[in-house]
């Protein structure tokens, strides 16, 4: 046991530890918020972009990880398309910072977030859609105050799975955020160089505890989910 928190109490473990505890606390409100807006438009069908929305985001189940941190360090690198001007004009550089770091983890996360939530808009919309109209109710009241409600058990699932799957994030995070010591290596990360640089005790501890938050997230919201 000593050993155990001589180990979390190097700087270099202690950091990936704050790190990821804060990385998974945002993720986890971005997917709450950004993926029921996204879940909530994909619902809705017939609209144009619709099919290239939906395939951006599926787009990190289907595409390897690494390849998807490769496209997103071409498209944001300081001198990506997209990363240059962002870097230039809005001072935001996602490259080697806790910016990209964040973001590797929400995209890793977020489908499944969104396709759960989706499904059970698009279910509850053709159960319940049709009767709250014939009470009066607009679009907005509808979504807000019939469907939306009638999913958040899709949502704490999805929740917990996107968390799960984040936490775990590697390839991403390795290329966007390049596993810098003290600034972007995340629990998994510091498991990943733990095992490169032989010492499996460290790896086998990281491991314990990485699986013991993401069980401890996964029961809370499965609670959450039956109230």
């Amino acid at each position: 046991m000593p050993d155990v928190f001589a180990a979390l109490a190097e700087p270099a473990l202690r950091s990936a530890l704050v790190l990821s505890a804060q990385v998974a606390a945002l993720t986890l409100l971005v997917h709450a918020t950004l993926g029921t807006a996204l879940a909530a438009a994909l619902a809705r069908r017939g609209w144009r972009g619709r099919a290239l929305l939906d395939g951006l985001v599926t787009l990190p189940l289907v595409f390897p990880p690494v390849a998807t941190g490769f496209l997103l360090l071409w498209l944001l690198g300081r001198h990506g398309v997209v990363g240059a001007p962002l870097r230039e004009h809005l001072g935001l550089d996602f490259v080697f910072s806790f910016a990209g770091v964040l973001l590797a983890s929400v995209l890793a996360g977020l489908p499944l977030v969104v396709k759960p939530v989706q499904a059970a808009l698009e279910s509850a919309a053709a159960r319940l859609g049709e009767a709250a109209r014939t009470l009066g109710k607009n679009e907005w009241q509808i979504l807000l105050q019939v469907l939306l409600p009638a999913t958040r058990r899709a949502l704490a699932a999805g929740l917990a799975l996107g968390l799960a799957r984040s936490v775990g994030e590697v390839g991403i995070t390795l290329m966007l955020g390049g596993n810098v010591e003290g600034r972007t290596t995340t629990v998994s990360l510091a498991i990943y160089n733990a095992v490169m640089g032989g010492e499996f005790a460290q790896a086998a501890l990281l491991s314990a505890l990485l699986g013991a938050v993401a069980l401890a997230v996964f029961a809370a919201l499965r609670r959450l989910e039956a109230l």
